[in-house]
């Protein structure tokens, strides 16, 4: 920085204003420092800035199923929104595993990151008294819990109870729900839902029509088996995310069955190729992008005011009015609003 800030006649201070955008600086001088650092190459020695600063402009992103399409979608809107504000993400999985979920935040805190977002596991008590007693920044997303946190999520009961209301319009009463991870706080919800459903339109609950898929493809698929051997069987299915959908779609092939001639399906979350299947896929679309571009934005405002109260925001997912839940092609198949969240 000497050596730039020589070249370019200026002070060493004023070649940091430019370089990190703290100070406004005339457009004349800018352009002599930014000529100064190409002739020199100069490239800032980020390690030693963080230790001058207490900040690594890094921020930990604990995620698991880091290979589901969703998952997939919401980091590239983190990562682009950390990006856009100059941060580095550091990712890591948790693998649902709340032993190795504390592992996982303990290591990013020692890697000096500025600020956390994590998606809890079902028992994510260790981590959050972690980062709370070091005062770490900290947003979670995807899944919200009771707990002194920022948080932001999509609202989970209401729209389940909605699909469950449609499926019940079209004479459904035999509806199954292949249920995610259990303990989530998602997968809690969206059984509430389910439940809600039922209850709005008269129907009894059966526990043996709630299976559990583990929110993954495999344990999907075994659910959906176990649920075509009851007698009798359901006549429709709610998948609670997409990588179970793939599952279910799975079994249901295997079995010979028919969507939605013989069985509706139905999904919470959709897909990039939904569109693709025939008949097109019926579900509740989570907004992927929105949730990860204020999640960062949380944080960020978090890192600022660490005094400020904690703040839960849920975004409003939308009902993808398909065709697999039994509606003909044109029967008001488009984009509608499932049943709000009581």
């Amino acid at each position: 920085m000497a050596d730039v800030a020589r070249i370019a006649g200026v002070s060493i201070a004023t070649v940091s204003h430019v370089l990190n955008g703290t100070r406004a600086v005339r457009e004349q001088t800018r352009d002599q420092v930014l000529a100064a650092v190409r002739a020199t190459d100069y490239s800032p020695n980020t390690v030693a800035r963080s230790l001058a600063t207490a900040r690594t402009t890094t921020i930990g992103l604990a995620l698991s199923a880091i290979s589901n399409p969703y998952f997939g979608e919401l980091l590239y809107a983190i990562e682009s929104e950390a990006a856009q504000a100059g941060y580095t993400l550091l990712l890591a999985d948790p693998h649902e595993d709340p032993g190795y979920e504390d592992t996982v935040v303990q290591r990013l805190y020692r890697r000096r990151v500025d600020g956390v977002l994590l998606a809890p596991s079902a028992d994510p008590g260790s981590a959050l008294a972690f980062l709370d007693a070091r005062s770490v920044p900290t947003v979670l997303i995807d899944r919200i819990i009771d707990g002194g946190f920022d948080q932001i999520g999509t609202e989970n009961v209401g729209p389940v109870a909605g699909l469950v209301d449609h499926l019940a319009e079209l004479g459904h009463r035999r509806i199954a729900l292949v249920a995610g991870h259990a303990g989530l706080a998602t997968t809690i919800e969206r059984i509430e839902g389910y439940r809600l459903g039922l209850t709005r339109r008269g129907l009894a609950y059966d526990p043996w029509l709630v299976v559990d898929g583990n929110s993954e493809a495999e344990p999907a698929r075994r659910a959906v088996h176990a649920l075509l051997g009851a007698d009798p069987r359901p006549t429709a299915i709610i998948t609670a995310n997409n990588s179970m959908t793939i599952g279910a779609m799975q079994a249901l092939q295997e079995a010979g069955l028919q969507v939605p001639a013989d069985i509706a399906l139905v999904a919470f979350d959709d897909f990039p190729w939904a569109k693709l299947f025939r008949p097109r896929l019926t579900v509740v679309a989570q907004p992927f992008a929105d949730l990860g571009r204020q999640a960062v934005r949380l944080l960020l405002r978090r890192m600022a005011d660490p005094a400020a109260p904690p703040h839960t925001v849920r975004l409003r997912p939308r009902f993808m009015h398909r065709e697999s839940c039994g509606c003909p092609p044109g029967d008001g198949a488009g984009d509608r609003s499932p049943a709000p969240t009581p």
